[in-house]
């Protein structure tokens, strides 16, 4: 017996399966077939097709190259140094543009700074002492300035003092700036010139205008509407494009990021591929005030007298960094996806008549009806077609499948 109905399900899997179709005279099933089939055309054309552009093949792997290179000169002058002119050899670093750039516009100097003893910064914690036994002779200052040479220098013999180090001297300026001091760097220009290229398509373009006109790029200045392809760029409008001011970002600097983006429909041709420009401020997370928001970093520049002795000026600059990113891509017609996305929704268009033979099988009620007229088994046994059932049961039927298919079972 068991036997038999293994038997029985393996053969099972040789049985062939062929679709049978039964006109249902359902208004309510009809127009929730129609729905369905309206609805998935429109995803099919309306998203996938136009939207998304399913018939063209993408090349996102650009190929680019970014130059960047700045222009202005400031003047400060300060009691240190006194009247200093600055141009963009001394303000850019590094000097080579590239796709990150920093523009100096504040600084504290420390000038003079020489190799000696003087005392740790009584802000440096791991430099405090009471004795000469808390300066190890030898060891770095955590966090500090120098190396420790064994004494403890204090004001009173019972007071907390700080430990005396080998290092440059005097100390760095602690002080935190109050102002910018290169008050004209808002006005300093910025040049960038991309290009990019689509290897795929082989297809090449740059952000700068084709022209033989030798002065564009001397009188114009970057605008969306009359001068698309001039990348040059006031330093000012670029923090103003991101929602800042400049003199707000200059005391204690910041980060713009500078986003180029590319989205090329290469059917359309060569003039219709054109940059598009977003400007946004990067060191800000939820606050204005965060200790997280503002840039700055140390320097030095090293002189030797005319004893031969070594001494050095140290800056502490700040300023705006700028980041300069690429994002591209370019489509272009082929068969390939255009073939695969219209066989996806030929097939797609199935589901309305599955979601409909779902409705007739269960929801209605003479669902039973409906299902033993789909689903019919028919079988060949010793070599004769048995038609099993007499004159009666077909007058039977055709009344089942009337009722079926003339009326409007309720659902």
């Amino acid at each position: 017996m068991a036997g038999s109905q293994w038997r029985s399900r393996f053969l099972s899997f040789l049985d062939y399966k062929t679709e049978k179709y039964i006109v249902a005279n359902n208004k309510k099933v009809g127009i929730l077939y129609r729905i369905a089939q309206l609805s998935i055309l429109g995803y099919i054309i309306g998203w996938v097709f136009l939207f998304k552009k399913g018939y063209q093949e993408t090349d996102d792997a650009v190929q680019s190259s970014v130059i960047s290179k700045l222009k202005g000169i400031s003047v400060t002058n300060t009691t240190e140094s006194g009247p200093l002119v600055w141009g963009p050899e001394d303000y850019v670093i590094p000097p080579q543009g590239e796709t990150v750039i920093f523009i100096v516009t504040n600084f504290i100097e420390t000038p003079n700074q020489k190799l000696g003893y003087c005392a740790e910064s009584s802000k440096v914690l791991a430099g405090h002492c009471r004795g000469n036994q808390d300066c190890e002779e030898g060891e770095m200052v955590n966090a500090g300035h120098g190396v420790m040479s064994g004494r403890c220098l204090r004001k009173y013999q019972n007071s907390t003092g700080t430990c005396e180090i080998f290092g440059w001297c005097p100390l760095e300026k602690s002080s935190k700036p109050q102002g910018a001091l290169l008050t004209k760097a808002e006005n300093f220009t910025i040049y960038i010139k991309n290009f990019i290229r689509f290897p795929k398509f082989a297809f090449s373009k740059s952000n700068v205008l084709d022209t033989t006109d030798d002065s564009y790029l001397k009188k114009c200045r970057y605008d969306e509407d009359l001068y698309p392809y001039c990348p040059i760029f006031r330093l000012g409008d670029i923090v103003s494009r991101a929602g800042y001011r400049f003199q707000d970002m200059a005391t204690l600097g910041g980060s713009i990021g500078i986003l180029i983006e590319w989205y090329c429909d290469l059917d359309k041709g060569y003039s219709n591929c054109h940059p598009q420009y977003r400007f946004n401020r990067l060191d800000i997370c939820t606050s204005n005030k965060s200790i997280t928001s503002g840039f700055n970093f140390r320097h030095v520049r090293y002189y030797k007298n005319a004893a031969g002795e070594s001494y050095r000026t140290l800056f502490k600059v700040y300023g705006v960094r700028f980041t300069i990113m690429v994002h591209a891509q370019a489509g272009k017609f082929s068969i390939i996806p255009t073939l695969i996305n219209i066989g996806s929704g030929l097939a797609l268009m199935g589901a309305g008549t599955f979601l409909c033979d779902l409705v007739l099988l269960y929801l209605m009620k003479k669902s039973n009806s409906y299902r033993e007229r789909k689903f019919e088994t028919s079988r060949n046994s010793n070599g004769e077609n048995k038609c099993e059932g007499n004159s009666m049961e077909d007058k039977k039927d055709d009344l089942e499948q009337h009722q079926l298919t003339g009326l409007s079972p309720e659902l």
